[in-house]
């Protein structure tokens, strides 16, 4: 049965019934799943750093048992959550779920989607963000028991996207990703010549948050303790690097040669990442002194400021081709999103 909380508070908003459950079941689809995530999914529109406060002070029970956020449940058990009071904001935007959307899809079967996500849309909601790619999907597939992110891109990169249709496959692909078994390929354009010499990148990164609370990436150094990690050199990170093209800004057309001078030089760089740190492709390229173009992160804001102005605002890092190892009864499976960047940037 649930509860709601009818308690009045002048700071908060009246609780919704959705929010406000005293007891979930864990069906068969969440088995094994985080109990952080299993909250988020089923708390709409309370806000993540709430879910891990009320899980922190115990007050989240399974089977009658303080848990942690890492905890994994099991079909079948009892989570008991206290009554959650929401803010106007968050009940105004759990009132206004995500629209509906539809995306490229490159393969999709029983088990999985590929699609190909568009840049400047985030893979989910949070840090300000209402919505992303999984909820315009979920609303855009009502019928859908199960959709899960496998994994994440940045906001700004576009390309291969994965989500789960079934928590088995979930489950077993992203064991994939933890194993490093999932061959990853970028396409990425940068600033300058890119040594050809140059092939492997192997610098541990440091994540850490600027005065305004925002959260970036550099190279680490000697001192430094990332998030979770107790490592002072912080958290290794490798990657590959074939140089696929490189071309003068007036080859690549009159856009490029009026923001960027006609003589600057622009390379197209195939990447493969054998870990998946966070802003890893676009902090290892920039170490380099070639940043990605258009990375309002790391990148060259002058020359990011002109290539906007003259229709060309993206990020040019793709994520291009995705491969899984075979597992099991499953066959390997390989995915592609076609190179976004137009024919100034072909290859053979």
């Amino acid at each position: 049965m649930q509860t709601v909380s009818t308690q009045n508070s002048s700071s908060l908003a009246k609780a919704l019934p959705a929010a406000a459950a005293s007891q979930l079941e864990v069906d068969t689809e969440s088995d094994g799943q985080r109990l952080d995530n299993f909250l988020i999914r089923h708390l709409k529109g309370v806000p993540k750093t709430h879910v891990y406060r009320i899980i922190r002070s115990g007050e989240v029970r399974v089977n009658k048992g303080r848990a942690q956020a890492d905890t994994r449940v099991q079909a079948g058990q009892q989570v008991r959550v206290p009554p959650i009071r929401l803010s106007e904001a968050a009940t105004a935007k759990a009132a206004n779920p995500a629209p509906a959307r539809g995306f490229e899809v490159l393969h999709e079967d029983e088990r999985l989607i590929a699609i190909n996500k568009p840049p400047g849309t985030a893979v989910h909601g949070g840090s300000g963000l209402s919505f992303g790619v999984i909820e315009q999907l979920r609303a855009a597939r009502p019928d859908a028991k199960f959709l899960e992110l496998v994994h994440r891109l940045d906001r700004e990169t576009s390309g291969v996207l994965l989500l789960a249709k079934k928590r088995s496959a979930l489950n077993a692909v992203q064991a994939q990703f933890r194993n490093r078994a999932v061959q990853k390929t970028y396409l990425a354009v940068v600033q300058g010549t890119w040594p050809a010499k140059l092939k492997l990148i192997d610098k541990a990164l440091h994540k850490y948050l600027t005065a305004d609370g925002e959260r970036r990436v550099r190279l680490a150094v000697a001192g430094d303790a990332d998030d979770d990690e107790t490592a002072s050199e912080g958290k290794r990170a490798i990657t590959l690097v074939t140089v696929l093209r490189t071309a003068k800004a007036q080859e690549l057309g009159a856009n490029w040669a009026s923001a960027l001078g006609p003589d600057a030089a622009i390379s197209l760089l195939q990447v493969r990442i054998k870990t998946g740190r966070t802003h890893q492709i676009r902090v290892h390229l920039a170490s380099h002194g070639h940043p990605i173009v258009g990375d309002e992160k790391y990148g060259l804001f002058p020359q990011n400021k002109a290539l906007a102005k003259q229709g060309l605002p993206r990020m040019y890092l793709h994520a291009w081709q995705l491969v899984l190892a075979a597992d099991g009864d499953q066959p390997e499976l390989a995915f592609q999103a076609p190179n976004p960047f137009g024919e100034a940037f072909t290859f053979s």
